[in-house]
């Protein structure tokens, strides 16, 4: 898949990963078109295409139910990702944090809101500014809480652990390109 195709890619993961609001689900037809067009691996156009047909399938009402009960009444659903990193109260999680905005502002990327740097939908969007070598590294740095994240809603058996294990192969073709690099 070429960079351009897996940073538009990021973007409309970030996106079903977001609140199903009015507007998403009203782009839900534009994202299954331009999916089922994307020259990627069958299997992961078909795992991304599911999590589209399964929203554009639900009533309004019970897709937001269904976002409300996954993301936001489990904790381990949480998108922030170093919910997964760190220990309740751990105060390394703060620091953390704070390098990853600074990290965004040295790359000129703004949060708006009051969103925080660790937010995976946010994540992705940034990713999606990266060249694909750049962005392969940076979701390797963030695996570990995006397997964490992913097996969490595979074992609940939610439709979301699909876009999320297809961030998790990114990150981990950084980690094998590294360690190829490292092979004599």
């Amino acid at each position: 898949m070429d960079a351009e195709v897996t940073n538009r890619v990021y973007q409309v993961i970030s996106a079903l990963l977001g609140y199903p609001d009015a507007e998403l689900r009203a782009a839900l037809p534009d994202i299954r078109d331009y999916l089922a067009t994307t020259p990627c691996p069958e299997e992961e156009r078909a795992a991304l295409l599911d999590v589209v047909q399964w929203m554009e399938g639900q009533a309004p009402l019970d897709l937001e139910s269904a976002y409300v009960q996954t993301f936001d009444l489990n904790p381990d659903h949480d998108l922030h990702l170093t919910y997964h990193l760190f220990e309740e109260g751990d105060r390394e999680r703060g620091p953390a944090m704070i390098r990853l905005a600074e990290h965004y502002e040295s790359y000129g990327l703004t949060i708006m809101g009051n969103e925080l740097p660790d937010y995976l939908p946010l994540i992705l969007e940034y990713a999606s500014t990266l060249d694909d070598d750049e962005a392969r590294i940076f979701l390797g740095d963030a695996v570990r809480a995006i397997e964490t994240l992913a097996d969490h809603l595979e074992k609940a058996e939610s439709p979301y652990a699909n876009l999320v294990r297809f961030v998790e192969r990114r990150g981990r073709l950084a980690e094998l390109s590294t360690m190829k690099e490292c092979m004599p």
